[in-house]
């Protein structure tokens, strides 16, 4: 299952907060990558934080996995997972929809 996972600051958490785990963080999501479980990870441009396209077998694995982060350890982050599907292309050729 391919799952968009956005990270949630906790109240309290700030960057100062979230720098003694950085390089535990990246090694971390390295790890995952390596793993085949983070596919993508973007930056948010919205404001700081991460979007992870992630594969897992289901929303609740996926929530297991994301809790293992260092952030989300120390509390300062949690994460909402958004289970995606499949484009239905194939509705846009429908008969009657030409």
């Amino acid at each position: 299952m391919k799952l968009l996972c956005l990270d949630i600051p906790q109240p309290g958490a700030s960057l100062e907060k979230y720098q003694p785990h950085m390089l535990d963080e990246l090694r971390h999501t390295w790890q995952l990558y390596k793993d085949g479980i983070v596919r993508d990870i973007y930056f948010r441009q919205d404001r700081p934080g991460v979007a992870i396209i992630a594969e897992c077998e289901s929303v609740e694995a996926a929530t297991q996995v994301l809790g293992e982060f260092p952030l989300a350890k120390a509390g300062l982050i949690g994460w909402d997972v958004i289970p995606l599907g499949a484009f239905h292309w194939e509705a846009l050729f429908a008969p009657g929809n030409a």
